[in-house]
């Protein structure tokens, strides 16, 4: 067998250890009374439905709109597409034709503290038109929490439309470094007819200023320096990692065909609950202590090795759901979602304990510690591969069937989608996981602690003799 250098060991446990550190407790800086999110923990999950409870509301078309059923079901589309946009699976949405109406139930954003319905539903049903005009001529002004003032109502010559959201082809939330302040913005990439309107536009009004709206609202003003031809832009607005996100999958969605009013609104109370949440949550703690002491008693080193490699696997699974990184979303957690993830960890453990059942029989056949970690490590492979590799094809084919695509929602119904799809990816964050750390790194780790002259006994790996 060819070692590994002795340091791997250590340095690749720390690395686990931190990334499980930060992905559980998240981090963030405060300034003033301002908090900044830098890297999102288990608070910052969006916890679904039958967990923290949700939202339900009802809307119709505004304004006396009588609309078709095509116009009716591209209103719900484009609302689906910004569920989905937003990691939020776990919804129900239907459009009734008969009455001209949609109904929506999704769960409260993972930050919530006010739990107001009226404001949870504004993102979803906003008109979310985006346009490009000369100038910027407003007419009233509101302020936010915060103070800063919103200009709002388009005049004068800001009221002529330069280009509009239906020219752009992707949207996306960026981050980037403004002389030690970091500054989130929105990336535009145009479509052949808005770059070429873009062009156009910033030729006209070089060294002048083009403002960018959602709708009633004007987002940026910035003064054009050169003329674009590229077909790409940013918005730019003291955003928060969140609002350029937001705002990001609005475009991405498009604009309602017609605005909508709230005919009803309600909150939806948990099936679950937060305190049985919690209790679950100090079940798995327990569960965890006492996977960690048999594998140690069972197999030692290996079972060491297997233990960091576990929490490798499980926080990979929480970075994949709670988003890690502020400019991503989190993704919507519910009970079939936790279910994903404690079988794709039982996984983790089967892998692990076949390696080092595979490591013991070879020591007891009479080979040395390096020949038995090669040949152990080695012929546990092919097994763990099968293994996992068809609780992936099961994981994919649920994501398919049951997540956004609602390939087979005409038989199993809309309602059901949330609760599968949520299963069939944290089983495949999990069993994906479990090939970076459960064969990756613990192997790694293995063949470099075996390295150390202190435990070279190979009593210590599950033999029972003392060679070296």
């Amino acid at each position: 067998m060819k070692r590994v250098a002795k340091p791997v060991f250590f340095i690749v446990a720390l690395l686990i250890i931190a990334l499980t550190a930060s992905s559980i407790l998240g981090f963030d800086t405060q300034f003033g009374d301002i908090k900044t999110t830098r890297i999102k923990g288990i608070d910052d999950i969006r916890w679904g439905i039958d967990i923290k409870g949700g939202v339900e509301a009802t809307f119709r078309p505004a304004d006396g709109v009588d609309a078709t059923p095509e116009q009716l079901e591209s209103a719900r589309s484009v609302i689906e597409t910004r569920l989905v946009s937003s990691s939020i699976t776990d919804y129900e949405l239907y459009a009734d034709d008969s009455s001209q109406r949609i109904i929506v139930r999704f769960p409260w954003k993972e930050d919530t503290t006010n739990y107001d319905p009226n404001e949870a539903i504004e993102e979803i049903a906003a008109t979310a038109k985006l346009t490009f005009r000369p100038g910027n001529s407003y007419t009233t002004v509101d302020y936010d929490a915060d103070g800063n003032p919103i200009m709002k109502t388009p005049k004068d010559e800001t009221e002529e439309i330069l280009l509009d959201g239906s020219m752009i082809t992707k949207a996306e939330p960026n981050v980037y470094d403004d002389n030690g302040k970091i500054q989130y913005v929105v990336s535009l990439e145009f479509n052949d007819e808005g770059t070429e309107k873009f062009k156009e536009a910033t030729t006209t009004y070089l060294n002048q200023t083009i403002s960018i709206w959602m709708d009633d609202v004007m987002l940026s003003y910035p003064n054009v320096n050169e003329v674009i031809s590229e077909g790409k832009a940013q918005i730019s607005g003291s955003f928060t990692a969140e609002e350029a996100t937001a705002l990001a999958t609005k475009i991405n969605a498009g604009a309602l065909p017609f605005s909508l009013e709230t005919v009803n609104v309600s909150s939806i109370s948990p099936t679950l609950g937060q305190n049985s949440l919690y209790a679950m949550g100090i079940a798995a703690i327990i569960a965890l202590c006492f996977i960690t002491v048999f594998m140690i008693i069972a197999f030692r080193i290996p079972g060491l090795v297997a233990v960091i490699a576990l929490a490798g696997q499980m926080s990979i699974i929480i970075i994949a759901v709670s988003g890690y990184f502020p400019v991503f979303n989190s993704f919507t957690m519910t009970l079939p979602g936790i279910a994903g993830m404690i079988l794709s960890i039982g996984t983790g453990v089967d892998a692990n304990i076949l390696t080092a059942e595979r490591i013991r029989e070879e020591l007891k056949r009479g080979k040395s510690l390096d020949s038995a970690i090669n040949a152990g490590t080695k012929n546990s492979l092919s097994a763990i591969i099968d293994g996992n590799m068809t609780i992936i094809i099961v994981a994919v084919i649920l994501i398919l069937v049951f997540g956004p695509f609602n390939m087979l929602s005409f038989i199993f119904g809309l309602s059901t989608t949330g609760a599968i799809y949520a299963f069939g990816y944290t089983l495949l964050i999990g069993t994906i996981a479990n090939f970076i750390m459960g064969i990756g790194a613990a192997r790694l780790m293995l063949k470099s602690i075996s390295g150390l002259k202190l435990l070279r006994n190979p009593r210590l790996y599950g033999g029972a003799k003392n060679e070296r």
